[in-house]
């Protein structure tokens, strides 16, 4: 009996991720269709990273070149701005009636937010490599080892996907895509801002710096930072990325199951 029951239950897992694999598949062709949707999400972090290049870098005082300090910030906060495109996604869906579609088919309920939230993160992943053709182009040079920017490639990653149900969460809450547009950078542009991601959290109000210090944002970008700079304190790097991790780890723990749950419950 305990044998039928292992085998019903991996049989389970199997087709909860097939669906979850034809939900991205069915999202990634999206983008292949309407290729402009991934064409207008990589300028607006391209002209970030020129504009504060350019235009403002001059008046920020950082140790070292100022691209080399920018670049791991704008990487973090393009998976971040990144993140908002799934709940606009979802609501979008919802408006056109393709959710309740979803809903009448033999699928697991959770391949479709699982489905959304791993597409948006591939898509991050042609971003990322974009940010950092342009930032090699403008004078960019990673400075740690091939071992350490792998790592800080997989928490930019990771960092985008915990953020991603979060935004899955407001968009299932929301269910309108002007709304979720609006309330998706409502909360991720204080986070961005009153970060480590432009300028030194030292050169902030007291008040204002123990936020950005605890701030998630900022101890993933201190900990991309260092590891594609190659930071000669070991000890305070592998913190960082710890911390970074805990932080992903956390959001996926509160977000993931509360978007779960709000997607059956719409159903």
């Amino acid at each position: 009996m305990e044998a039928i029951y292992r085998a019903l239950l991996e049989k389970k897992w199997m087709y909860v991720v097939s669906d979850t694999l034809t939900m991205v598949e069915r999202n990634l062709i999206r983008y292949v269709r309407l290729p402009q949707l991934l064409i207008f999400s990589t300028i607006q972090p391209v002209m970030f990273l020129l504009l504060f290049t350019y235009v403002f870098g001059g008046a920020i005082r950082v140790t070292g070149s100022y691209i080399d300090y920018l670049l791991p910030g704008i990487l973090v906060q393009s998976a971040v701005f990144g993140a908002i495109q799934t709940g606009v996604g979802l609501t979008e869906d919802m408006a056109k009636g393709l959710i309740d579609r979803f809903r009448s088919l033999p699928m697991a309920r959770a391949a479709v937010l699982a489905g959304r939230t791993l597409a948006d993160t591939m898509r991050n992943i042609f971003v990322i490599l974009l940010m950092f053709g342009v930032g090699s182009l403008i004078g960019f040079r990673i400075g740690g080892s091939v071992s350490d920017a792998v790592l800080a490639f997989a928490i930019l990653l990771l960092f985008g996907f915990a953020f991603s149900w979060i935004s899955a969460t407001i968009g299932l809450l929301v269910k309108n895509v002007e709304t979720a547009q609006v309330a998706g950078f409502i909360w991720v542009f204080p986070l961005v801002f009153a970060s480590s991601v432009f300028v030194p959290v030292e050169t902030m109000p007291d008040w204002l710096r123990v936020f950005a210090e605890i701030n998630p944002i900022s101890v993933t970008v201190n900990a991309v930072r260092m590891l594609l700079l190659g930071y000669t304190d070991a000890a305070e790097t592998a913190r960082l990325a710890w911390l970074a991790v805990v932080w992903i780890v956390g959001i996926l723990g509160v977000f993931m199951p509360l978007a779960i749950r709000l997607y059956r419950r719409a159903a």
